[in-house]
């Protein structure tokens, strides 16, 4: 089954209500608390090491009081996740609005960028980086 706009639309709008639903839930705690509380993290319950994507609600928490040191520590990739969750709803709706398609050939673009050998070796390698990096850390 392709992707179409609508597709991708309607899966990152899903996507970013699942995110604001979750940070919903969590709010009233503190971003420390938030792993001890609810450890959502397959890997981390069954290998007992955190995953690549470990602290992100942490991170994203953080960013949301305005504590950029925290959000990095917690994982870089809640800058990604508080972007986007920001971003990907305006996008959507100038879209739809003025009829355009500007975030589906975004997407493409960035796939096909990731399609690159060097930019996805690059790609794991800092993915890989921010897993060691959890690790030592323990989230």
């Amino acid at each position: 089954m392709p992707l179409t706009r609508n597709r991708l639309n309607l899966f990152l709008s899903l996507a970013c209500l699942v995110g604001y639903g979750w940070l919903a839930l969590v709010s009233r705690l503190k971003p420390e608390e938030v792993g001890s509380k609810y450890d959502v993290c397959l890997i981390r319950h069954f290998a007992h090491i955190p995953c690549p994507s470990c602290g992100s609600t942490r991170s994203v928490m953080s960013l949301m009081h305005g504590d950029l040191a925290g959000g990095l520590y917690w994982n870089p990739l809640g800058f990604v996740i508080f972007a986007a969750l920001i971003i990907i709803p305006f996008w959507i709706s100038y879209d739809l609005i003025l009829k355009k398609d500007s975030l589906f050939r975004f997407f493409g673009l960035f796939e096909n960028t990731l399609r690159k050998k060097w930019v996805a070796i690059l790609a794991i390698v800092l993915i890989l980086l921010n897993w060691a990096w959890n690790i030592v850390k323990g989230v």
